[in-house]
């Protein structure tokens, strides 16, 4: 397997390889639907209440992020839960919450900052 170095020595791949992160994750119906672990199709729905199982089998399951189990029972019973792939990706999504909460703590700060500045600018008139 070629290491992160190989990838960024080339940057079209690099871009690339990104791009697949983002979009497995960044669908509408995504990653937040069955991170914490198995549920079924109707607490998803209540979750997200406009998805249908098409929606969600269509983008998570080929892209292997989640696996559909279909229980021989009546009424059938169906299963969602992440794959071996899916499980993988929590360590990227736990840097991305850390990162945004850093950059928005960054953020803030500069707002308040400004404000103050723009508030004393108009104490002083």
């Amino acid at each position: 397997m070629e290491s992160i170095k190989d990838f960024k020595a080339c940057p079209l791949q690099y871009v690339l390889h990104i791009n697949d992160t983002l979009n497995v994750i960044s669908g509408k119906w995504n990653i937040g639907t069955v991170l914490f672990g198995k549920k079924r199709f109707t607490e998803i729905q209540r979750n997200i209440p406009k998805i249908t199982p098409r929606m969600l089998c269509k983008e998570l399951e080929l892209n292997g992020m989640i696996v559909r189990k279909v229980y021989d029972s009546t009424p059938v019973t169906v299963e969602y839960g992440l794959s071996e792939s899916g499980k993988s990706i929590t360590g990227v999504l736990d840097k991305m919450i850390e990162w945004g909460i850093e950059h928005r703590i960054v953020c803030v700060r500069k707002v308040i900052s400004s404000q103050s500045s723009f508030a004393k600018f108009f104490v002083l008139l």
